[in-house]
This record gives C-alpha cells, sequence and structure tokens, in this order.
C-alpha cells in the first residue's frame, strides 16, 4: 500500500515513475476514509485541492523536475496556516475562521514540492497533552483506541503512524511533538528555537513554541526538518544561522560520542518500571553501537514544571486577548463591550484554555509579577545553564520521552497536575530553547504500547541528534512494527 511509504521510498518511486504523486494521495485519502471515523486525526479535508497539487506535482516530475518532497503527501496540525483553508486551532472560537495566508512552513513545504492535505486534530491553542481538550472531539491512539495519542500535535502523531499520511507538521511548546510522537510509535522532532519560522504559528507561548516534523523515520525527519528550516525576516525570533545538510548527517557511527544521563529523569518518581526497562536497554545498544553513555545531572529540574506553568501561561493570556469577538473567528453579542467580549470569550474557549488564560492573569497582575513571572524566567535561566554546561562534556543527552505509556481517555482529564507531569521530561528543552528528539524504543508487555526514546542537543545541535537516532533506529525493529487498525 502506498500509503506506508516513507518520504525516502515515496520520491525514489516517484522519480523512477513506477508510482504518481496521484496514486500516493489516494491511497493516503482511503487510509483516512478507512480509519478516521475509528481515530478522528483530521479535522478538514479539501481532496480536490490536494488532487489538484497531486496533479501539479506529477507534471512536474514528467518536465524532469526534482525536489526533497515532490510528490509527498503531507498533513498539517491545525494551527499553522494555509491560505483558503480553516484554521481553528481545535477551537470553538475559531471553528469557521479560513486563514487568508499561508505560514512559512507552508510556503517552504510547497517550494518542496509536497502535497499539503488536511487539517489535523490537536488540543484547543495547543494547550493539553492527550488530544482531550480539543473542542471536536478527542482523537484516539491507534495502538489502543480506548487511550490518549498524546498532545497537543496528537492528531498529527495519529496521521503518521495510522499510515494516513506520509509525513506531518506539528508544534511543540513544551512536549507537543515529541510526547504524542512516543505515545504512537513514529519519530518527532522539536527543532532548536529560532531554527523554523514561526510566521503563520498561532502562538500559544511565543517563546516557548517550535514547528517540526512527525515522520515513520528518522531519515524522513531530518529530509523534512532541512525543507522547513531556515531564516525568515517575517519572524523576528528567526535565527540566521546556515541550514546543513541534515541527511549527510546520519552516518550510521557513534564513535567518539558521549551521551549524558541525567540522574534526575532516570531517579524520577512516577517513572514506569517497563518505560525504564526499555531506555536502559536502548542505553546499553547504543553503548554497544560505540557511545560511551556518562552520567551528568540537570540540578533545577526540580523546578521545570512549575516554571514553565507560569511563563507559558503568562505568554497565553497575553496571546489570546485577541480573540475577543471584534477582529475575527466567534462573535456573541451583549449590551456593551465587556459583556461583547465576555461573552465571545466565555461560549469560544475550553476549560483548560480559560484555566491557563486566569493563571497566566494572575502571574503577570500587579503585586504577583515579580514573586512569580520574574522569578519563573530566572530560573529558567539556570535550566538553560545546567544544559549548556551539560554539553560541555556530552554531545547529546538521554532520557526518557514520558513517564508513561498512553494513559486510558478521561484518566487524567480531571485532575490537571497529573496531565501536566506528563510532560516532565519534554518541557525543561523548550525552556532551555536547544532541540529534541523522540523515537521509538520499545512496547511494554500487555498491553502492547510504544515507549519512546527522547534525545536532547545543544542549541542548533539537530545533526547530532539525527545521526544518534538513526543510527539506534538502524540496529533495532521497533520503527517497522505498526498498529493493528481493523
Amino acid at each position: 500500500m502506498l500509503n506506508t511509504l516513507t518520504i525516502s521510498e515515496t520520491t525514489a518511486r516517484l522519480q523512477r515513475r513506477e508510482i504518481s504523486a496521484r496514486e500516493v494521495l489516494a491511497a493516503c485519502l482511503d487510509q483516512v476514509r478507512r480509519v478516521d471515523s475509528k481515530l478522528h486525526a483530521f479535522l478538514a479535508l479539501d481532496e480536490p485541492d490536494a488532487l489538484a497539487q497531486a496533479e501539479a506535482a506529477d507534471k512536474r516530475i514528467a518536465a524532469g523536475e526534482q525536489g526533497p518532497l515532490l510528490g509527498v503527501p503531507i498533513a498539517l496540525k491545525d494551527v499553522i496556516a494555509v491560505r483558503h483553508q480553516r484554521l481553528s486551532c481545535g477551537s470553538r472560537i475559531l471553528e469557521n475562521f479560513v486563514s487568508p495566508y499561508d505560514a512559512t512552513v507552508t510556503g517552504k513545504l510547497r517550494a518542496a514540492g509536497a502535497v499539503i492535505f488536511g487539517r489535523l486534530n490537536m488540543d484547543e491553542f495547543a494547550m493539553g497533552s492527550s488530544t482531550e481538550n480539543s473542542a471536536f472531539g478527542p482523537s484516539r491512539n491507534p495502538w489502543d483506541r480506548e487511550r490518549i495519542p498524546g498532545g497537543s500535535s496528537g492528531g498529527s502523531a495519529v496521521a503518521v503512524a495510522a499510515d494516513q499520511c506520509i509525513a506531518a507538521l506539528g508544534s511543540d511548546t513544551g512536549g507537543s511533538i515529541r510526547q504524542p510522537a512516543a505515545l504512537c510509535g513514529c519519530v518527532g522532532l522539536k527543532p532548536t528555537y529560532g531554527r523554523v519560522s514561526r510566521y503563520g504559528l498561532v502562538a500559544y507561548a511565543s517563546s516557548l513554541d517550535q514547528i517540526g516534523p512527525f515522520a515513520k523515520r528518522v531519515r524522513d525527519a531530518a529530509v523534512l526538518l532541512g525543507a522547513i528550516s531556515g531564516y525568515d525576516p517575517k519572524d523576528s525570533t528567526s535565527v540566521a544561522q546556515p541550514v546543513p545538510d541534515y541527511s549527510a548527517a546520519l552516518t550510521g557511527s557513534l564513535r567518539g560520542l558521549r551521551l549524558g544521563l541525567p540522574r534526575e529523569y532516570f531517579a524520577a518518581g512516577g517513572l514506569d518500571p517497563q518505560v525504564k526497562a526499555a531506555v536502559d536497554a536502548a542505553v546499553d545498544k547504543l553503548r554497544e553501537l560505540g557511545a560511551e553513555p556518562v552520567e551528568i545531572s540537570l540540578p533545577h529540574t526540580d523546578y521545570a514544571v512549575a516554571t514553565y506553568y507560569i511563563i507559558a501561561t503568562a505568554e497565553a493570556s497575553a496571546n489570546l486577548a485577541r480573540f475577543d469577538g471584534v477582529r475575527y473567528g466567534l462573535r456573541v453579542d451583549g449590551k456593551d463591550p465587556i459583556e461583547l467580549y465576555g461573552n465571545t470569550r466565555g461560549q469560544g474557549f475550553g476549560d483548560e484554555v480559560k484555566r491557563r488564560i486566569i493563571l497566566g492573569t494572575y502571574v503577570l497582575s500587579s503585586g504577583y509579577y515579580d514573586a512569580y513571572y520574574l522569578r519563573a524566567q530566572k530560573v529558567r535561566t539556570l535550566i538553560r545553564r545546567d544544559f549548556l554546561k551539560a554539553f560541555e562534556t556530552v554531545d547529546a543527552i538521554v532520557t526518557p520521552a514520558t513517564p508513561t505509556v498512553a494513559f486510558r481517555l478521561g484518566e487524567k482529564s480531571q485532575d490537571p497536575l497529573q496531565m501536566y507531569l506528563s510532560d516532565i521530561f519534554t518541557l525543561s528543552c523548550n525552556l532551555a530553547g536547544i532541540c529534541g528528539l523522540s523515537l521509538p524504543c520499545g512496547f511494554t508487555r500487555s498491553p502492547k504500547l510504544p515507549i519512546g526514546l527522547q534525545l536532547l542537543g545543544r542549541p542548533f545541535g539537530e545533526e547530532t541528534l539525527l545521526r544518534v537516532a538513526h543510527t539506534y533506529e538502524q540496529a533495532t525493529g521497533w520503527h517497522v512494527q505498526k498498529p493493528a487498525l481493523d
């Protein structure tokens, strides 16, 4: 089935004219029709537009053109702007909003020849760890449909793991790419802050958000990262750093690499024994492949969750102030502007978004700014220093991606604190502005659920992460196992 191909396999067969872009897209659309009623990865799908893109790609291939993604169907999380398509962010307040422009990453995908199709489900405004906060219903884990796929980019992880697309894009504010990739058994990469343009990404927390790829293989993640990276003058946080050939970094050798094992992560309370065993086995395999694992310390790890939920909610309260019923999106009238704002935001936002806006407004308010927000920014600096100091002696850091495997739908929805702790291993990466990657490293026994290995790298150190991940992937078979969707 063509929808099960990787990016590399798809482009190779397209260039040899063994298949057409239209046939690959048709296979993906057939899979969406076959399984999405059970999984709910997609929020919207413009088939005529996607077919027109595929036909255009076939014409370009026939004319002898080549491109890293030419003819490859790629789906996008519904927080990334695509011109003339819905941009709901998983929220009622933007349910009928249509984007008037393309995000920079969307334009880069088009330039690389990708066939862009489908709007993928997500936690509302990317606020959540399970996709249960979507205003349009949760996505379901393809390995066990009674369990969550992770969040906030749950739809992206599901679509890739269930072969509904060849690859996808998501966004990562505190683990929203790496965590669902781990729980669904695919590869997810959060780039260094500033590596990928955020222009056209609806902001949750502007100093933390990054767009990144979901893929079936590490090589695919490298190709997709290369296509979307680069400086963008439209994004003031974009960094003018050269974009390397990430695929060239996949050398297959780990000789000479030192990998840090942070004792704070491996001794964390709540770490599932099966997850720990799988990650320990992965470390042994990396040692066998030539790397040198060494114990390190990231001493301010215990403060990461509190720091993150102060900074992220403060930025969210500012960013979401624009959704007021006046300029765009849902409008619920009232007798005066104050009532208009209250009615619109009260009916348009879900409970979790309201919770974070209230918390963020509180920590920014007079009398509390210094006690919470300013102090959190100082701790954030300490967390970043921890990582930079560690990278003076190691080339990458290895940790579990999540403390547990996917939990049951509804299991933590009434306990926000327990839900927030689902991201305990991922959110420090965003606070520090470094890069992170998750890839499959095993399964639990019964039920069979994926376990993810997280690799963390120094700023703009994606090449090293991809090298380690690809070498491990090629020496193991976890990535070839597929969920049963019948």
